[in-house]
């Protein structure tokens, strides 16, 4: 998916969240393939479990059949056609999920030769925070992030001050 190209900033901040907010101690099922950042997860000691590739919008039996007491979502929502049912269906009381929000200045991602590598949903931070309280979730902290690129133009440099993720810890009503 990234062809050698690694999101660094992106995972060093998401590990530094995840480690303020869940022990190491946690069992944790990592919605979404196994992946550069669940092995990340793996070598900080995070003792992780993916789901297997299933469209979660139709099979959300992974979620309902887990004993892990977290969930993470690392940028899995904007792929979903029903976020909101899979956050109802989880079975675990911590969740710590995070999508990238949407830019005034971009049209929403689509992969023009995967057909699961679009996003359905491009959230503003009110906008997932409002779906995680719907669906019955408590958010308890909070974090954004720019995502700059090494490009030349007039939406790279938009992008080094418009925050382009947004990542959440959030326990259970």
């Amino acid at each position: 998916m990234y062809e050698g190209n690694l999101p660094f900033k992106r995972y060093r901040l998401t590990l530094e969240f995840l480690k303020n907010h869940i022990s190491p101690s946690e069992k944790i099922l990592d919605l979404g393939v196994d992946n550069p950042f669940s092995k990340i997860m793996r070598d900080h000691g995070y003792d992780i479990r993916n789901t297997t590739g299933e469209d979660l919008d139709m099979d959300t039996s992974a979620l309902e059949n887990s004993e892990c007491e977290v969930v993470t979502a690392f940028e899995i929502f904007e792929h979903l056609l029903s976020p909101f049912t899979v956050l109802q269906k989880i079975n675990s009381n911590k969740l710590v999920a995070s999508v990238p929000l949407k830019l005034w200045f971009a049209s929403a991602y689509r992969s023009k030769t995967d057909m699961r590598d679009r996003h359905f949903h491009e959230f503003e931070d009110w906008q997932f925070d409002w779906l995680l309280e719907k669906a019955g979730w408590t958010i308890k902290s909070r974090q954004k992030w720019t995502n700059p690129t090494k490009k030349i133009g007039i939406r790279p440099i938009f992008r080094l001050f418009t925050p382009r993720y947004y990542i959440v810890y959030a326990e259970r009503v």
